[in-house]
């Protein structure tokens, strides 16, 4: 029996280029700012990325892509408490500049569709949504921080 699978696309639109965008989502220092206290990121193409992005909830990916600053991609380890499957669960992030603003998507993808996962796939979802909230508050502060700084 093949194993169904499920995802989310979340977009958000941040009022800055993409560099300085990238540096939040991937900058050791950064990230534990928008995404919580313990995250921890290895920058590049088979680093490591983890995270508890909710109470109880560590994820755990090996970097995939690693295409500065455009694309980062993340296979993620099952959960322990989850079953096992063959396949794996995958976010891809792109950014992509129109100008004045840079639209972030998380794509998310292969989350199996059994009842054994869904607590999991609402969790995931809604806390991808809040991280992504977070992430464009802090780029957009930084932005208008540095476009004061050039200004005085």
């Amino acid at each position: 029996m093949v194993l169904k699978t499920r995802g989310f696309a979340h977009r958000i639109d941040i009022a800055a280029q993409p560099p300085p965008v990238w540096t939040a989502l991937c900058g050791p220092s950064l990230l534990p700012l928008w995404l919580g206290a313990d995250a921890k990121i290895k920058p590049q193409q088979g680093g490591r990325w983890v995270a508890t992005v909710a109470p109880g909830l560590v994820r755990e990916a090996m970097i995939d892509v690693f295409e500065p600053p455009r694309r980062l991609r993340l296979i993620y380890l099952t959960p322990v408490e989850l079953p096992g499957f063959d396949g794996a669960v995958v976010d891809d992030i792109l950014l992509d500049g129109d100008g004045e603003n840079t639209i972030v998507r998380l794509l998310c993808s292969g989350v199996p569709d059994s009842a054994d996962w869904n607590p999991f796939f609402r969790q995931v979802r809604a806390t991808a949504e809040r991280a992504m909230s977070r992430l464009k508050v802090l780029v957009e502060q930084r932005e208008r921080l540095v476009a004061a700084r050039s200004t005085t």
